[in-house]
């Protein structure tokens, strides 16, 4: 009796033993709404293969929020500039700053900074994206991401009219008893301070009235990316810019967003490319700088 007993346990036990590892290997359905298991999607193929979605993306974060924050100076026309009356913005990339906002049905909320600040103010997540003439850089690209570039700058003079043959080369600007105005703590100052040895260079702190000391006489030159010298020459009919279209240096300029997260990065890289190729971002810089 006893054996006749055992011997059907024995078989169960011996199904039961087989069929255990299938079922713990197996890979469970996923629920309804739920996210597919890290590296694997729910059709079975490798999650690298699939869009990023991220929770922690701006792509979704903004719309969701209904702001997109912009850092910019406000003190950087033809690009970024804040009324002191009325604090109101206008430029190139504040009506720039208004098409993304749309596009990501959110509206822009504007971020003071500063040059020197900037890029630590985005890393540090008081904004969404860094606009307002914002030339790429090595060190800067260290700490964000720069999108697709908006336009090719470069540095060059700003001088008085009637000076414009006596500052043409860094040569004949680095000399004893030339005054070199620049703003503090971005690549205008960088670059004449890299440059200049002999020249004096004096650090004015409000960039809004900068040109104000060239046209007085208490300063010579200031060396600015070509575009602001267009646009100062022609509120300063006494300024002129000097070789713009052939500048000392060859820079961009681009939008800085936080580094780390692609799917914004992309989206906004695909944003740019197309303001720059429907005639957009042309018919905005157009209205300041008369081309």
């Amino acid at each position: 009796m006893k054996r006749a007993v055992l011997l059907p346990a024995l078989a169960c036990l011996l199904a039961l033993a087989t069929a255990a590892p299938a079922a713990s290997y197996a890979t469970p359905a996923p629920s309804p709404g739920a996210a597919p298991t890290a590296g694997v999607t729910a059709a079975g193929a490798s999650a690298a293969d699939q869009p990023d979605r991220r929770p922690g993306s701006l792509l979704d974060a903004v719309p969701r929020r209904g702001v997109l924050r912009v850092c910019t100076t406000g003190d950087y026309r033809p690009f970024s500039y804040r009324d002191p009356r009325t604090g109101a913005y206008s430029g190139v990339d504040i009506s720039m700053a208004r098409d993304l906002a749309k596009s990501l049905d959110a509206t822009p909320r504007y971020v003071p900074t500063t040059w020197a600040k900037l890029v630590g103010d985005l890393a540090a997540g008081r904004c969404d994206i860094g606009m307002g003439g914002v030339s790429v850089t090595l060190a800067r690209a260290r700490a964000v991401y720069f999108s697709e570039p908006t336009r090719t700058d470069g540095k060059t003079p700003i001088v008085r009219c009637a000076d414009q043959d006596r500052y043409r080369t860094l040569e004949q600007i680095d000399r004893p008893g030339t005054r070199v105005v620049v703003n503090p703590g971005g690549t205008n100052e960088q670059f004449a301070r890299a440059h200049l040895k002999k020249a004096t260079i004096t650090v004015h702190p409000d960039n809004t009235t900068i040109f104000d000391e060239i046209v007085a006489g208490r300063a010579d030159v200031m060396m600015t990316d070509a575009s602001e010298t267009r646009y100062q020459a022609r509120v300063h009919p006494e300024l002129c810019a000097v070789h713009p279209d052939r500048p000392f240096t060859f820079s961009e300029k681009a939008y800085a967003l936080p580094r780390g997260d692609d799917a914004f990065l992309a989206y906004v890289n695909q944003w740019v490319h197309l303001a720059t190729h429907d005639g957009t971002y042309r018919k905005y810089e157009g209205a300041w700088m008369g081309k």
